[in-house]
């Protein structure tokens, strides 16, 4: 009966990213974009979840994660040829060197998840706001780095000449990878005890489980699978230091919030619905038609009406709209 349970809360996190998958291709080339982009943004959300749903403490910072296994990949991937025009200033044990795709991503997974570990030895003594205003500093800092030191990568320039090879194959199957690892940590022992600390920190503590120790793994793995998103994402678009900063934050704790914080389930819908209210309301601000009716919208509309809907969602559904619940096709036995 667990196992059959256990199935349960896998399979709908993975269907539902593997119809996005196929809906894509369904689509014309120029709106399979935002297809692509919506699977980037589930592996993004769930990163997020294995923190922050698991431990119940707010991270501002794990954009920082996604930004730095962005920026790992993207210089790494680059030709060496080009990389003179678009980064004159590159360290040069960074200058000469050009991995494949795999490679680039694999290395942007390890640079995520080693800096996260680090940064998580000492701010994961911290709970409530103190957390996450040390943890807003963390993306504060990461974001400056990134944005004014040219020996790691193109500054304040959109980083171009990296490949495009994030297509809807790739999205999907790196968003399936980054759901197993969530599923299957958050099914462990160590996802089980941090969950336990969430619940009730001080009978945790009473039957020896250390919550620090549980908060930095966490920590850890989650900056892990953001850096394997960061790497997905800069394959996908060329970035710059602002597209990986303060709206990526808002847009992606928005759909942790309005999907279900505290279950992977809700990761995954609330990334996919927020992704598809957002790609419209961008379309709409273009212009666009429904049912007869010519719709435009001013710029800025899609950031007010996420902000609005995450808003209804805090104070009228706490835990979500799926209520921080695991999906399941048949209820638990009385």
């Amino acid at each position: 009966m667990r196992a059959a349970i256990a199935a349960q809360q896998l399979l709908g996190p993975a269907v539902l990213v593997v119809l996005t998958a196929i809906l894509g291709t369904a689509v014309s080339a120029s709106n399979q974009t935002y297809f692509i982009d919506a699977l980037v943004k589930v592996a993004i959300v769930v990163a997020l979840y294995v923190f922050i749903g698991n431990s119940g403490v707010l991270s501002f910072g794990h954009i920082s994660f996604v930004a730095l296994g962005a920026w790992a990949a993207g210089v790494l991937s680059v030709p060496v040829s080009e990389k003179p025009a678009i980064m004159p200033n590159l360290a040069h044990w960074l200058a000469h060197r050009t991995v494949g795709n795999l490679t680039s991503l694999l290395l942007a997974a390890i640079v995520g998840g080693v800096c996260a570990l680090l940064v998580g030895v000492p701010l994961m003594r911290l709970s409530g706001l103190a957390a996450g205003i040390a943890t807003f500093g963390v993306l504060e800092i990461t974001h400056n780095l990134l944005r004014y030191e040219e020996k790691i990568g193109p500054g304040l320039n959109t980083f171009s000449s990296v490949p495009e090879t994030t297509g809807l194959r790739q999205a999907a199957l790196g968003a399936l990878v980054v759901v197993v690892i969530a599923f299957v940590y958050a099914r462990s022992r160590f996802g089980r005890l941090l969950r336990a600390t969430r619940e009730d920190d001080a009978a945790a503590r009473a039957v020896g489980a250390s919550v620090y120790r549980q908060r930095l793994m966490a920590f850890a793995i989650s900056g892990l699978l953001a850096g394997l998103a960061g790497g997905l994402y800069v394959h996908l678009l060329p970035l710059n230091t602002e597209s990986l900063y303060l709206d990526l934050t808002f847009i992606t704790l928005a759909m942790l919030v309005v999907g279900g914080a505290t279950s992977l389930w809700g990761a995954v819908v609330g990334a996919l619905a927020v992704s598809a209210l957002d790609s419209y309301l961008a379309v709409a601000e273009n212009g666009t038609s429904l049912f007869g009716w010519h719709i435009d919208l001013p710029a800025g509309t899609r950031v007010i009406v996420v902000g609005v809907l995450m808003a209804l969602v805090l104070i009228l559904r706490p835990s979500g709209i799926t209520g921080g619940r695991e999906f399941r096709l048949w209820p638990r036995p009385a």
